[in-house]
């Protein structure tokens, strides 16, 4: 597991902070503790791969409506409810509202280790994707209308014939404008191009 991930954990339980503590530092991952559901809305960040630890039952926020709350910012955090109070009603609000696992106290360590590891995993592969696509972004940005042009047709699989017959223009004038969107793509082939234009949905 990478350092660099956070697990937050949210409980009014001080012991059930110090159990999830211990369990968090033993995977290596750094762990951070609230006793509110609004203590942590306060604070929180998103700086990398985390995931949550939430308590259900709370004074004041409940961990329900605090995953609510991230669903209306905005804010992708992989969700592990644990709750005293298991039922199915409990349960099934949980999972409509995000959460990826739900784990009953007194829970066994081995299942919290396994559903942080589970977390953390999907939340590094969607840093990892929101990573691509900001940078596809930012390159496609680059390209002039001319460009986006040639980079669509490139991305629909037309030869550089076909373009120049579409666009009225000559052989080499595609081929001029395909090796300047290439460039300024860092693409080397049209497998990269294409990998490109699918980090953005194009």
């Amino acid at each position: 597991m990478p350092a660099s991930a956070t697990v937050y954990v949210v409980d009014d339980d001080p012991a059930i902070l110090r159990s999830a503590v211990e369990i968090v530092e033993s995977l290596g991952l750094a762990a951070e503790t609230f006793t509110s559901a609004a203590a942590f809305l306060k604070a929180y960040r998103p700086t990398g791969p985390a995931c949550l630890v939430l308590d259900v039952r709370m004074p004041g926020m409940s961990g329900l409506e605090l995953q609510k709350e991230l669903a209306k910012l905005g804010a992708p955090l992989p969700v592990i409810v644990i709750t005293g109070y298991g039922d199915v009603r409990t349960a099934v609000d949980a999972m409509k509202h995000g959460a990826l696992e739900f784990l009953e106290k007194p829970f066994r360590a081995q299942e919290l280790c396994d559903s942080v590891q589970r977390a953390i995993r999907q939340d590094q592969e969607a840093w990892a994707h929101r990573a691509q696509r900001d940078e596809a972004h930012k390159r496609i940005a680059t390209l002039t209308h001319a460009e986006r042009e040639v980079l669509q047709a490139v991305v629909a699989g037309k030869t550089n014939k076909m373009v120049a017959a579409e666009l009225g223009l000559s052989l080499r004038a595609v081929e001029d404008r395909r090796a300047r969107m290439m460039k300024k793509l860092q693409a080397e082939s049209r497998a990269d191009v294409v990998a490109l234009a699918a980090a953005l949905d194009l």
